[in-house]
């Protein structure tokens, strides 16, 4: 709308120029045309700033934001994807809560909601004490203080008192944590407690809108960040490795916007949501003065993240008490470099299942896959020299009844769990929606049996995010193993891109090596392609349709970091 105006604005100062030109007419032909020419360049330079300036607002906006917004109307038929509390069985004894029973009781009370857009809570705490207490404080990061902040105190210190028992109980075990990962960093550790307000400290949340974990990361956002996602493991939900991606991430909000508060707000609804938020107040960088024009529930994000710190902090002087928990005296980590199954530990060490689930959440099938790369494996210190004893044996131990085949292709054909029931909406083709998902239209159309690229509204597309699908959704007629193209990846290309139709084996290959910067390998599913200096993941998927950055990240089981020279496997799609 921005560049509109701007263009409506050129195109009135050419009327303007039209409708003056009798006052000028004694001015020669030549002089009235320098001086028409000086003003249409003038407003031309303005129409390119503001062009530019709306290019940079896309390329600082995140995934996160995007993801949030586009994935709420889908999957409406589908519970919540990920690990499920009826997984577990409740182990309570001797009066101690053990972390499942924690992580279950603060899930359940996940939807305890109060409309803070409306509701004014009370509290006999007059407003010196809280603003006196906040500054005891002494916090690293700002904390304002005004009704709106007071309203999240109350909420998270009196109107949740069961919630924030269980919060504090856990917080004993993941706070140092935290705190040593903020620490390695150089950051705020008062940054920590945004997992209370993400996901109450259950590394096992997953939102409506698919994020997941303790700090609730969305899909590609964690991919960027590092974070392993396949059939078996999902980092997500481990909260050390999520903690740390986390950090990154609000390290690098930080650099943007110089300021712990806007790299807060930030982490809700993109680093784009915030720059445009700073553009519509006028430059103003500060929470309070961009608030009015932050998407309405980040508005209440700051907010919140006080309210929560100041619980943590004060929850004694509010009669909160921390449940306690059952928590292991020592953890010590193992690396693992083959397959393991959470089984083979607990019958050669004794260490109880539920145990081992509750410190490595993110291995999503008892297996740890250290076959495909090296993993770590958390064990309480009871059970570590039982560990080290059968090191040797204990990938072996029983591995044809924890490893059946039928069980490994189960899990691996899979994929990496993220299933997608996509609702077309007004304005969607094929095309835009691979693009999101980064698959490739003819695997949306293998997928559901369409035989044209014709959608209609309110139509329900199965996508695989990513591509990687199990083998019951593909159709029979794939591509051999010699790498020529299937028919059914001949179909119609996406907007924007040319048709090769004709032509057998990748057409993405033959385009691309034609720069001289890529080669083929007939016999392989791949093309090999060497960075050049300046190119980005993106710039290099453009080079051959169908194919997406996050196609060539996870082929090539890489983060978005490239350098030149570096060869890269393009898969052919």
């Amino acid at each position: 709308m921005r560049i509109l105006g701007t263009v409506l604005s050129a195109i009135a100062l050419l009327c303007a120029i039209e409708s003056s030109a009798a006052p000028h007419a004694r001015m020669t032909p030549r002089k009235r045309q320098i001086q028409e020419n000086e003003m249409l360049r003038k407003q031309i330079d303005s129409l390119k700033q503001e062009i530019e300036a709306y290019r940079a607002e896309l390329r600082l906006d995140d995934s996160i934001a995007q993801q949030v917004r586009d994935l709420y109307e889908e999957n409406e038929d589908k519970p919540g994807v990920g690990l499920n509390p009826e997984d577990y069985s409740a182990e309570v004894s001797d009066s101690l809560l053990n972390l499942w029973y924690l992580h279950k009781k603060t899930y359940d009370y996940q939807n305890e909601e109060f409309d803070m857009d409306s509701v004014r809570f009370t509290s006999n705490v007059p407003d010196e004490v809280y603003i006196e207490r906040i500054k005891q404080m002494n916090s690293f990061i700002t904390l304002p203080y005004n009704d709106i902040v007071r309203n999240y105190i109350i909420l998270y210190s009196e109107k949740m008192p069961t919630k924030m028992s269980s919060i504090m109980g856990l917080s004993k075990y993941y706070m140092p944590i935290f705190d040593e990962v903020f620490d390695k960093y150089d950051m705020p550790e008062e940054l920590k407690a945004m997992a209370v307000i993400e996901s109450s400290l259950n590394p096992l949340a997953v939102s409506r809108a698919g994020a997941k974990g303790m700090w609730q990361f969305m899909y590609s956002t964690a991919k960027i960040y590092g974070l392993t996602i396949n059939s078996f493991v999902d980092e997500r939900l481990d909260p050390v490795k999520a903690a740390d991606a986390a950090a990154r991430y609000l390290r690098d909000s930080y650099e943007i916007f110089g300021d712990w508060n806007l790299a807060i707000a930030s982490y809700n609804c993109g680093a784009g949501n915030v720059n445009k938020a700073i553009r519509r107040s006028g430059g103003k960088r500060s929470f309070w003065d961009i608030w009015p024009y932050l998407p309405r529930e980040t508005r209440g994000y700051v907010p919140a993240f006080v309210g929560a710190l100041y619980a943590m902090t004060y929850y004694k002087e509010h009669g909160i008490r921390p449940d306690i928990v059952q928590l292991p005296e020592h953890i010590d980590t193992f690396k693992v470099n083959k397959m393991l199954h959470f089984g083979q530990i607990n019958e050669l060490t004794g260490a109880p299942i539920e145990q081992i689930k509750n410190l490595n959440p993110q291995y999503k099938h008892q297996i740890i896959p250290g076959n495909e790369k090296e993993y770590i494996l958390r064990l309480p210190y009871k059970y570590t020299n039982a560990y080290i004893e059968h090191e040797d044996s204990i990938h072996t131990y029983k591995a044809d009844i924890f490893f059946n085949p039928v069980t490994i292709k189960k899990i691996k054909d899979g994929g990496d769990g993220e299933r997608i029931v996509y609702k077309v909406k007004s304005g969607d083709y094929l095309g835009k929606i691979a693009g999101k998902y980064r698959v490739s239209v003819a695997q949306i159309k293998r997928w559901n049996n369409l035989k044209s690229n014709d959608i209609r509204i309110g139509q329900k597309l199965i996508i695989y995010r990513g591509g990687n699908a199990p083998a019951s959704a593909s159709s029979s007629k794939t591509g051999s193993s010699t790498g020529t193209t299937s028919s059914s990846s001949k179909s119609a290309p996406s907007a924007g891109t040319s048709s090769t139709s004709g032509k057998t084996g990748s057409s993405s290959s033959t385009s691309a090596s034609s720069s001289g910067s890529s080669s083929v390998n007939p016999n392989a599913e791949y093309t090999i392609y060497t960075v050049k200096d300046g190119e980005s993941l993106y710039l290099i998927a453009k080079k051959f349709p169908g194919v997406s950055a996050q196609n060539i990240m996870d082929f090539n089981k890489i983060g978005s970091n490239i350098k030149p020279g570096m060869k890269l496997k393009i898969p052919k799609l």
